[in-house]
């Protein structure tokens, strides 16, 4: 049936009206908005009619999630677990100590970094696969934003009591998202930001080991491709006076520590120019409680240092463990996550430690090699642990050309260009953000580029909240059903009526726009219809179904329209509004404006309610057009 024979009976005839919702007590919506704000996964649902006894236990679970699968853990899983964690320890200690070292920071803490932190995680996570340890962006990060203010060379102590009072912080504000429920504030660092960032990130320090892989002794502390550049072909003369062993540095595999390090003790390449460890120091984290820099004049820049260390950290470490659990099809608690981040980088900052999250190549090793659960990180942190305590002064003659030569390729994977291209085709502007982030880090810093990235992330949220969609619908043929006339051109227009949608909540921000903008489609559909001399417009339909609130500057708006619209002798009807626009407009007496005949179910009845009128009354003449 055509809308053509849509038979509509009288207005005050009318089966389906629209009903305003029964009255609550403020507290009542309070709770429920915030419950929906900080508890959309209703954690507190396992809790509901449990004995006293069982919520204590429960409640342990919930924040030591070890105790809930520990009972159920089989020789079986230990098997996989056992070789999924030597693997990636087999991984972790080579890339713990190139990332201190990226870091400005002493290469034993990389272990330490390996040691303490997993322990802690593996009690608090909930994930299976992740693998926690030092990252390379964020060591870059501390290395660039501590470095702007304090030489590592020039006053190393310093440097060192701020990089653990960074990680406390970061910590802090990891453990206090989780705990608070904000881990939304995250989700601001969008897939394209994450993308965009951490390839600029992977660029930059594959252009800083160009240090280690040509032997430079002076290099920038800069982080832009310019300054790095610079510091190379300043010293090309360093570079041409090859030491006589670097070739044996320079052609290390990238995996080979152990043959690095046997082929520098053998030759004595140190003694010749090729740069070396050096001392390791044994034994296991020392406490570095008293060396938390509270006091320091640097306290600010090690809070600042500590929040976009540990938002970067936290939005990689989670977005790992999503994806992973994923493959896996079991579910992470996001907010969990943040608290067992926020944990182990406290005890982390308190043993010696710096930042550590779950990175991705290390993740996707202790994924590929069939890992049940979090006990993989144990048994690396028990690798780790025998290293600290009797292997580290094996590492006293590896090559530092190695280590750079693990961190490239460690950064090269981070480069994911077909994410780039997929951007491309699928969102333009997802693009944009994704290149802008990417050109900020490598030609400004760090933190220019995730000032850029998070910057144009809040933009686009921005934009689609101040300048919602409005489309103009029709009806598709022999249907009821209305849709966007762009997105379905076979579509008829009803003589007399424009029906516009509104595909956004109404607020604040986009009341002005919304009132321009619907303005504008009335100026438009008169100019077409004079132009193509067919009937005059009589009804402006709103359809409200996609405006799930309002607040007091969009009842404003809509109070506008209709003197608008009145003003040229139309008539404003709303179709489809949700309750909670219906509640605030009954309490702002908007309803007695419009009148309640004219607010409809559904877009169909309100056309056809149109349509009876047309068809049944003489329509008033326009008093102003030009309003």
């Amino acid at each position: 049936m055509g809308n053509s024979d849509y038979a509509f009976p009288s207005k005050g005839d009318c089966a389906h009206r629209v009903a305003i919702p029964p009255p609550q007590p403020f507290y009542k919506s309070l709770k429920r908005s915030l419950k929906e704000t900080f508890f959309p996964d209703d954690p507190l649902r396992q809790f509901k009619n449990q004995p006293p006894s069982r919520k204590f236990i429960l409640g342990l679970q919930y924040f030591l999630p070890i105790l809930e699968w520990a009972p159920r853990y089989t020789f079986q899983y230990f098997k996989a677990d056992l070789i999924a964690g030597i693997t990636i320890a087999s991984l972790a200690i080579p890339q713990g100590i190139s990332y201190a070292q990226l870091a400005n920071l002493p290469p034993i803490l990389g272990l330490y970094s390996s040691f303490v932190p997993p322990l802690v995680y593996a009690m608090m996570g909930s994930s299976r696969d992740l693998a926690v340890g030092t990252v390379a962006v964020a060591s870059l990060l501390t290395a660039s934003m501590l470095g702007s203010e304090v030489n590592a060379n020039d006053n190393p102590t310093l440097y060192l009591h701020l990089a653990f009072t960074a990680t406390f912080f970061a910590g802090v504000l990891q453990a206090t998202l989780g705990i608070l429920r904000l881990g939304f504030i995250v989700d601001f660092l969008s897939h394209a930001t994450i993308v965009g960032f951490m390839a600029g990130a992977a660029t930059v320090v594959c252009l800083q080991q160009l240090k280690g892989i040509l032997g430079l002794e002076r290099f920038t502390h800069g982080t832009d491709v310019v300054s790095v550049m610079r510091s190379v072909f300043t010293q090309t003369h360093q570079s041409k006076r090859r030491p006589k062993f670097f070739w044996i540095s320079a052609m290390a595999p990238l995996t080979s520590v152990i043959l690095g390090s046997l082929l520098v003790y053998l030759t004595h390449a140190e003694n010749h120019g090729v740069q070396v460890i050096g001392h390791l120091k044994k034994g296991l984290n020392p406490p570095s409680l008293t060396d938390l820099a509270f006091g320091s004049q640097y306290v600010t820049l090690a809070m600042k240092t500590g929040i976009v260390t540990g938002v970067i950290a936290l939005a990689e470490g989670i977005a790992v463990g999503r994806s992973f659990a994923m493959f896996k099809n079991y579910h992470i608690d996001g907010n969990k996550e943040m608290i067992a981040f926020g944990m182990m980088n406290i005890a982390g900052s308190c043993t010696s430690c710096y930042l550590t999250t779950g990175p991705f190549s290390r993740s996707a090793v202790n994924f590929n090699a069939g890992c049940k659960t979090a006990v993989s990180n144990i048994v690396m942190a028990t690798a780790v642990m025998i290293t600290l305590l009797f292997l580290t002064p094996l590492f006293h003659y590896t090559p530092l050309v190695v280590l750079s030569s693990i961190i490239i390729a460690a950064m090269l994977g981070l480069i994911d260009y077909e994410a780039a291209l997929h951007l491309w085709k699928v969102d333009k502007f997802d693009f944009v953000v994704c290149i802008s982030a990417y050109i900020g880090v490598v030609f400004g810093s760090v933190e220019i580029g995730l000032v850029i990235a998070v910057a144009l992330s809040v933009l686009r949220v921005l934009l689609f909240v101040a300048r919602p969609r409005t489309t103009v619908l029709g009806n598709i043929p022999n249907s009821m059903v209305y849709r966007s006339v762009e997105h379905y051109p076979v579509v008829d227009s009803v003589p007399g009526v424009l029906i516009l949608r509104i595909d956004a909540p109404i607020y604040f921000a986009n009341a002005s726009y919304l009132r321009e903008r619907i303005s504008r489609w009335i100026d438009e559909e008169e100019d077409k219809l004079k132009s193509s001399g067919e009937a005059s417009l009589q009804y402006i339909i709103l359809d409200m179904g996609s405006v799930a609130n309002i607040d007091t500057s969009g009842i404003g708006m809509l109070e506008e329209v209709k003197k608008i619209i009145d003003r040229r002798g139309l008539k404003l009807v709303l179709a489809n509004p949700g309750s909670e626009v219906m509640k605030k407009l009954d309490k702002s007496k908007f309803l007695d404006e419009i009148g309640q005949e004219w607010v409809y179910l559904t877009v169909a009845e309100a056309v056809g309610a149109c349509n009876f009128m047309l068809h049944s009354c003489k329509p008033a003449p326009a008093t102003d057009n030009n309003v």
